[in-house]
């Protein structure tokens, strides 16, 4: 369990990440987690995060690298975890993984998105940037849990879809598009948790739910603020600005109706006790399946196309 109290250690530790990964391959993909190592080692050398007060902070708290993973939430909230794996199409995407588990002695299944802590495990699970295999498990996953009627709790934390040739190839968009098409349709309740980025449309392929969590300095925004401002203003030194503009923190999803609920953290983020993460999120847990389970299938659809065609007025609505 992770709870870093001596930053000096954690600064050494992603200065060694940075240069293995520098070693191991020139790929954009790296090239673009090694800036975002970079920005860590800015933000943990000033201590940002001891002052979150710009959304910028916020940006960068949500990509600590500490901070607790799908698997790390998985193991301290359920029990007997079988994760299951493959598309039945292609292959076994390691960036998003799921399976049938127990939430309180409770039968559920669960899925996220999933980094590496290390520099092995980054380039394993792809810096958490799912390809479409792993979006089509996903929704494998979600139809099965549908047929034997056991909800399906989502964990969100991509920085977005792998923008690969190959994932373009094997019709990346398509399987965006087809789980949103989708994913209404399945009878049974959907919790989606917000623990970290969520990237769009890599996060939104799993992140349809009736009762959507974020955590207090996760982030969720069409765009990385960096990307943002290399289409504004044609570098990255704008960020901070994109950021505010974006309106991404936990804050604007709630006043904007994109999330249903916003979950404290520990004093300074989720990354300094991942225990105490856990524990503040199970009873949040703990009472949306008790809600959602008592609605019979035809009221929990109806609920849910209601919410999903009140969110889509609001948006085009401003």
């Amino acid at each position: 369990m992770a709870n870093p109290t001596d930053q000096h250690a954690v600064v050494r530790e992603i200065e060694k990440q940075i240069a293995e990964l520098e070693q191991s391959s020139d790929s954009e993909v790296t090239r673009d987690e090694i800036e975002r190592l970079r920005q860590q080692l800015d933000a943990l050398r000033d201590k940002v995060a001891g002052a979150v007060n710009d959304p910028w902070d916020r940006v960068l708290l949500a990509r600590h690298p500490q901070r607790p993973y799908t698997l790390d939430y998985i193991q301290m909230l359920f029990t007997e975890f079988t994760e299951l794996h493959g598309d039945r199409r292609f292959g076994d995407d390691q960036a998003l993984v799921g399976g049938l588990a127990k939430f309180e002695e409770k039968p559920v299944v669960v899925m996220g998105h999933q980094k590496g802590r290390d520099t092995k495990q980054k380039l394993l699970r792809n810096f958490g940037m799912t390809n479409p295999e792993g979006y089509r498990k996903a929704l494998r996953l979600m139809r099965t849990a549908a047929k034997f009627g056991l909800p399906i709790i989502t964990f969100v934390d991509t920085p977005g879809a792998y923008p690969g040739i190959g994932a373009e190839e094997r019709g990346q968009a398509e399987a965006i598009a087809y789980n949103l098409k989708e994913i209404p349709k399945q009878r049974v309740p959907i919790i989606v948790i917000i623990h970290g980025e969520g990237g769009s449309g890599g996060a939104l392929a799993i992140a349809v739910g009736d009762e959507v969590l974020m955590l207090e300095n996760a982030v969720y925004s069409v765009i990385a603020p960096e990307s943002c401002s290399s289409i504004l203003w044609r570098d990255w030194n704008h960020k901070q600005d994109a950021a505010r503009v974006l309106k991404l923190t936990a804050e604007d999803m709630l006043r904007l109706e994109i999330v249903d609920r916003v979950v404290p953290e520990p004093p300074g983020g989720a990354h300094n006790s991942h225990q105490l993460a856990a524990d503040i999120l199970r009873p949040v847990l703990r009472s949306c399946l008790q809600e959602l389970q008592e609605l019979s299938p035809e009221a929990l659809l109806r609920r849910r196309h209601e919410k999903l065609r009140k969110l889509a007025t609001c948006v085009t609505g401003g």
